[in-house]
């Protein structure tokens, strides 16, 4: 094998190819083979960045693929592999298709319409970030939760800014109470604190997303795991500890010992898509007790002999986090009954586009 060759292969490894992606290559129709395999490190308004076998190409997918595409989920994201097609003599591609996702974390697009918004995909672990400062918020973790949950990556809370904090500790028992099982880490990235319990995630070739509200110091960490300056800093403002949007868009990027890191935008706020096995996993507690109640179909109201409202009597359950999981519930059946309207609608236009195209077919033919 020539060096060349060597190289690209070990490229492709660096960015997390292994015999799982190998095996969905497998796959692919024979009408696929001329392509090759590529992964999109970074995201733009009209275009991507991938990486291929030889090197990093801009890239946009073909007319055919944005044509059949349903959903904002269809198109390409951060961490997907797709396959593409590289243009003679450029440095420039176009994505025929998608490899199947291992993992993504989806949330509602932002405006009133309903469609959905990849966040990031195929990533192995969430670093899901809230500091230790006035925006700590339990409530709003616990919707990160359920969407990290949802992605099928396994979800890992980190407070960032433990030393602006008197008793972290503290806080980080708040934190284990609303999410069992997931694990909860300390750490100061200013004063180098917590890298330690971090070093099990930051394995070559897995990917980590992190996520979290503007100002809990997303692209600091991501320095600080790389121990060099790669992404831009901003402060914070100091009356609420409200932070500015450093990070403008989605970007993977290859730390020095071979872990993939997706920085993302803060969000002010975390709007869910479909993810009712998310909201279970979550709120696995009030599920196990709900399980418990007289009655099948328990408001967790005032309903006799209700096992959420006994142990929130005896102090084993907080009120506002059934207040949370029901809000919540409620949110996610009004997306679904909205989601299941657009389907409908999506269903009959693709019918229509077929029907054309086959009355298109048919006319050229004659």
């Amino acid at each position: 094998m020539k060096n060349t060759e060597i190289e690209q292969q070990n490229q492709h490894l660096a960015y997390g190819w292994n015999s799982d992606w190998e095996d969905k290559l497998a796959l692919l129709p024979a009408s696929s083979r001329h392509l090759s395999p590529a992964r999109v490190i970074a995201q733009h308004s009209h275009s991507y960045q991938i990486m291929t076998p030889e090197g990093e190409h801009t890239a946009t997918v073909t007319g055919k693929y944005e044509f059949n595409a349903m959903l904002k989920s269809d198109f390409p994201a951060v961490g997907d592999w797709v396959m593409a097609e590289k243009l003679p003599g450029e440095t420039r591609s176009v994505i025929h298709s998608l490899l199947p996702r291992q993992s993504a974390m989806i949330r509602k697009a932002a405006g009133s319409a309903v469609d959905d918004q990849v966040v990031g995909a195929n990533m192995d672990y969430l670093f899901l970030t809230n500091a230790l400062n006035q925006d700590f918020n339990v409530r709003k973790m616990e919707r990160y939760l359920i969407a990290a949950w949802e992605s099928g990556a396994a979800p890992v809370i980190l407070l960032t800014k433990a030393d602006l904090c008197d008793d972290p500790e503290a806080f980080a028992d708040q934190m284990q109470s609303a999410a069992p099982g997931v694990p909860v880490h300390l750490i100061s990235a200013l004063q180098d604190q917590g890298k330690e319990q971090l070093l099990p995630y930051l394995q070559p070739g897995k990917t980590i997303a992190v996520t979290g509200s503007s100002g809990v110091g997303k692209s600091t960490l991501l320095n600080w795991l790389a121990g060099d300056n790669m992404m831009a800093t901003q402060g914070i403002r100091e009356d609420d500890a409200r932070g500015r949007h450093t990070t403008t868009h989605r970007e993977l990027f290859l730390l020095p010992g071979g872990t993939l890191v997706m920085d993302t935008p803060g969000m002010r706020e975390l709007q869910l898509w479909d993810a009712h096995e998310g909201l279970e996993q979550t709120f696995s507690d009030i599920e196990e007790l709900a399980s418990l109640c007289r009655y099948r179909d328990c408001s967790h109201d005032s309903d006799p002999g209700c096992a959420v409202l006994q142990a929130i009597d005896n102090g084993t359950l907080e009120a506002k986090r059934l207040h949370n999981y029901k809000k919540t519930a409620r949110e996610l059946s009004h997306i679904a009954r909205k989601e299941n309207s657009i389907a409908k609608k999506a269903k009959k236009a693709s019918s229509r586009k077929n029907e054309r195209k086959s009355k298109a077919g048919a006319w050229d033919y004659d």
